[in-house]
């Protein structure tokens, strides 16, 4: 009944506080809009979050009241706190579990019971020293370096059966030399006629060499001497020289001088192999080649159109200039 009383008292203050405070929010003068909301919208929102407040304030005071209502009506009996007994060392030692632990084995330690058995005959100013056993971990770990020094040492050296240093990286540069050669053959189907630089290696002139005797001898001659395209040995150029003008020009052709387009007859790795190969016919002056048309080509810096060969290796000189 007490709960029940203080219950009502509680809601019908709570219903006054309430009452009050809405007759001054009315009463207040309109305020000016704030968070994109209206003075009105603004006092709806204030009074629900008070709402929330005052339910969350009833129902904690609510469990309350029914802990001290029930404490009331069974009280808990008070108990006077229990003191454990003290143990000497012994009987401490005696509660301890007897099975050693893993961790004890591994470190091979002894309980201390036992150490007047690890105690050495001798003393020095009443000091004695204990006999204790090497770790079972730190006799494995030596044990097992030696086993497998000495399996190391007839796998590599008497059985042959793994390759040794410079065996293991003679076959590493073999793997090397096959991987770079499978992304120079992807990568060069990625060239253009800004990337393409001049390379004068046997591989590449020779396969220069059959696509221009395949293609273009029809019109520029089996000696690029010219027939009814132009001289493609001496200086002059129609549409300029060098390695990207040249790689340009196969590339798109020239429609309106009845040169076709290759780029859909040959990949771009092609296009660059005859474009170094006419570029490496450059002073040749072949009998009955036509006479120079077009303009005089000089490259500034004809190296930076050259291809950059990376060393795989360091060599003996290279040691010596350091």
């Amino acid at each position: 009944m007490k709960k029940i009383k203080l219950s009502f008292l509680f809601l019908l203050l709570s219903i006054t506080v309430f009452a009050a405070d809405e007759k001054v929010a009315v009463a207040m003068p309109a305020a000016e809009p704030s968070l994109g909301l209206t003075s009105s919208e603004m006092l709806i929102a204030i009074l629900l979050l008070f709402v929330l407040v005052l339910l969350f304030v009833s129902i904690t005071l609510l469990n309350a009241f029914k802990v001290m209502y029930k404490e009331q009506l069974n009280p808990t009996p008070f108990l006077e706190p229990f003191k454990e007994p003290v143990l000497d060392y012994d009987d401490w030692l005696n509660l301890q579990p007897k099975k050693p632990s893993i961790w004890t084995k591994l470190l091979s330690l002894k309980p201390i019971e036992e150490e007047g058995d690890l105690v050495i005959d001798h003393a020095y100013d009443g000091i004695k020293e204990l006999n204790n056993p090497v770790p079972t971990w730190f006799n494995v770990l030596f044990f097992g370096t030696m086993i497998f020094a000495v399996a190391y040492l007839f796998y590599y050296h008497i059985g042959g059966y793994g390759d040794l240093q410079d065996q293991e990286y003679e076959h590493e540069m073999v793997k090397a030399q096959t991987e770079k050669a499978a992304y120079l053959e992807k990568s060069a189907n990625t060239i253009d006629e800004n990337s393409v630089k001049f390379d004068n290696s046997p591989t590449v002139l020779q396969e220069g060499k059959g696509i221009f005797t395949s293609n273009c001898v029809v019109c520029h001659g089996d000696k690029a001497q010219g027939v009814i395209g132009p001289n493609l040995t001496d200086d002059y150029w129609l549409h300029g020289g060098g390695i990207n003008n040249v790689f340009k020009t196969i590339k798109y052709g020239v429609p309106e001088k009845g040169m076709i387009s290759w780029e859909k007859n040959l990949n771009p790795k092609q296009i660059s192999a005859v474009a170094n190969f006419i570029i490496s016919l450059k002073g040749t002056n072949p009998a009955g080649a036509k006479a120079p048309q077009g303009e005089k080509y000089e490259e500034k810096k004809p190296k930076d159109n050259e291809m950059k060969t990376a060393k795989d290796t360091v060599g003996k000189e290279d040691v010596k200039k350091k």
